[in-house]
């Protein structure tokens, strides 16, 4: 038996709500640019981020604006579409109306809800404190500042107080797939030749890095032998790879793992993620990660006027196989809403069920070091670092991200510096002194 179609009476256009400008959103938004509709696009942030690259902002490889531009530069061009700066609190499915925490509301024909995910600490969210993860621009400028910060204490520190320079001079990540391989890497890199080429006192030797994997290898979705291969390079830049380690706590200045306690500065999270709490708004049925179980059309059972997409649904494709949480699956889930829009708003409720497309995954290590997943071939070293580079570059978001992004990978190649390396957000009472300098004024370039 056919759905019936969501769509407005013929007396007005359709109301198209979307909320989220992540990958997903944007391809709805690009999706539905010919259609005749009012659209309005809900985020909470002015920006849309790419976060694959997020990790290198918060290693002071790349800056915030490199990898970010304003949602309405990128829908400027759409004269239907109206961008609101808010967040939502609350949806009533039967009236179709979102709520804001503004106090205002938007009504809706469709509702799109790709509202992404935010990080999960399995019960123990008093640990967030300490251990920060990496979703937003906030998140990466805010570990950047930490480990910096690190690197100038411990030289600061000198041979004063070896246990206390020990500490700043350690550095954990937790978890091993794509993020923590690829932030465990890009610290070993940033602090390697960081602290042999511009400090004094501190020196490579000093530095331990630790990457912590509670399973039995890392990068779990890739074929074993890419996964062994990122950990042979990962220990080659001198990270220190923990398998089958269980975290048991996190405080302000350590990580007990098992029975053994990490004294570290710099703790960051990259082990799990929880769904937006889009399925509470709607008071419907979801996953273990929060994620909303929506339809092979990817809508809400019972209401094939919400569609869910990304991290905030729980997807099942017409291979009957799990779609993973990355961005290409988030883009391609809303190219078919947005085609499935298309065909609604025509008259046709014809729509094949949502089919995933797996081109491949990728991951770097570091500085010529990635691997790469085709299925039909895999690849290592140089060959898979480039191609990671590549593609990433092409789906950056607008012409200036991709040639300053692919500018300051070239210069950073050539001359292993980082430009980013800025220490921003200081209160004053933490400002520390550095050879007599003020650390707010010490940036190395």
């Amino acid at each position: 038996m056919k759905r019936p179609l969501s769509i407005a009476p013929p007396n007005r256009k359709p109301r198209i709500v979307i909320v989220g400008a992540g990958f997903g959103g944007l391809a709805v938004v690009r999706g539905l640019s010919s259609v005749d509709a009012e659209i309005t696009l809900i985020d909470k942030q002015n920006h849309h981020v790419f976060q694959p690259l997020l990790y290198q902002v918060a290693t002071a490889a790349l800056s915030p604006a490199d990898i970010a531009a304003p949602i309405r530069t990128i829908v400027k061009e759409r004269k239907q579409m109206h961008v609101l700066l808010d967040e939502v609190t609350g949806i009533d499915k039967e009236a179709r109306t979102v709520f804001l925490s503004s106090g205002a509301s938007v009504d809706y024909d469709l509702l799109i809800l790709a509202t992404g995910a935010r990080h999960s600490y399995f019960g123990n969210d008093h640990w967030a404190e300490h251990a920060p993860g990496i979703k937003t621009i906030d998140d990466a400028t805010k570990v950047r500042r930490t480990i910096l910060l690190a690197l100038e204490r411990a030289e600061t520190n000198r041979q004063e107080n070896v246990e206390s320079r020990d500490e700043l001079l350690t550095f954990v990540v937790i978890g091993g797939g794509p993020t923590g391989v690829e932030m465990a890497g890009a610290i070993a890199e940033l602090t390697r030749h960081a602290t042999s080429m511009e400090f004094r006192y501190i020196t490579p030797k000093c530095v331990r890095i630790k990457l912590i994997e509670g399973g039995d290898r890392l990068l779990t979705t890739f074929p074993e032998d890419l996964s062994a291969a990122a950990k042979t390079s990962l220990e080659m830049l001198g990270v220190e790879v923990l398998l089958g380690a269980r975290v048991n706590d996190i405080d302000a200045t350590s990580v007990t793992v098992g029975e053994d306690r990490i004294p570290a500065a710099t703790i960051i999270w990259a082990a799990g993620v929880q769904a937006s709490p889009a399925a509470i708004w709607l008071g419907v049925e979801a996953d273990r990660a929060g994620r909303l179980v929506v339809g092979s059309d990817l809508t809400v059972p019972s209401h094939p006027e919400i569609f869910v997409i990304g991290d905030t649904a729980a997807v099942i494709d017409a291979n009957n196989k799990a779609v993973p949480g990355i961005a290409p699956a988030a883009k391609q889930q809303g190219e078919y809403v947005a085609k499935t829009i298309r065909s609604r708003i025509r008259g046709k409720n014809e729509t094949s069920p949502f089919r995933y497309r797996n081109f491949g995954t990728l991951a770097t290590i570091g500085r010529k070091r990635a691997v790469v997943d085709f299925r039909w071939t895999k690849l290592k070293g140089f060959p898979a670092w480039f191609l990671w580079s590549t593609a990433h570059l092409y789906f950056l978001v607008g012409f200036r991200n991709r040639f300053v992004v692919g500018a300051n990978w070239m210069w950073n190649y050539l001359t292993f510096e980082r430009g980013a390396r800025l220490i921003t957000g200081l209160d004053r009472g933490m400002d520390v002194q550095a050879d007599g300098e003020d650390l707010v004024t010490k940036q190395a370039a």
